[in-house]
């Protein structure tokens, strides 16, 4: 049970500090280097991330308290995976955010056309 629990601190507080906070940093300074052209939705990955670490701690407290080692290691498991699905929010977040945008881009490009040729295509 403590070891379970402990792993899965562990393994979460690497996936963490490892993986999220290099990837969020990352995408963040993407979205600031091109003056706003990709989209980093701030207030969801905030909400994601701090419901994240609720129900991760949630889910280790859980590992801590099982009386049965099985149910702690799959409750370290969850913690571990909740953990994963946190860190590849941001990312998610952004690519769907970087296809709207896309596709914004294609009837500026045709209206910009119209406007250098001076009518018609």
């Amino acid at each position: 049970m403590f070891i379970a629990a402990g792993v899965g601190v562990v393994l979460a507080v690497l996936i963490g500090l490892g993986l999220f906070l290099p990837l969020t940093g990352f995408l963040a300074a993407t979205t600031a280097g091109t003056a706003g052209l990709i989209p980093f939705p701030v207030a969801s990955v905030t909400v994601v991330a701090l419901l994240g670490i609720l129900l991760v701690a949630g889910a280790l407290l859980l590992a801590l308290t099982r009386r049965r080692a099985g149910s702690a290691w799959v409750f370290a498991a969850l913690a571990v995976l909740l953990s994963l699905a946190v860190t590849v929010y941001p990312l998610v977040a952004v690519a769907v955010g970087s296809a709207d945008r896309a596709a914004d881009i294609g009837p500026l490009i045709v209206d910009l056309w119209i406007r250098l040729t001076g009518g018609g295509a």
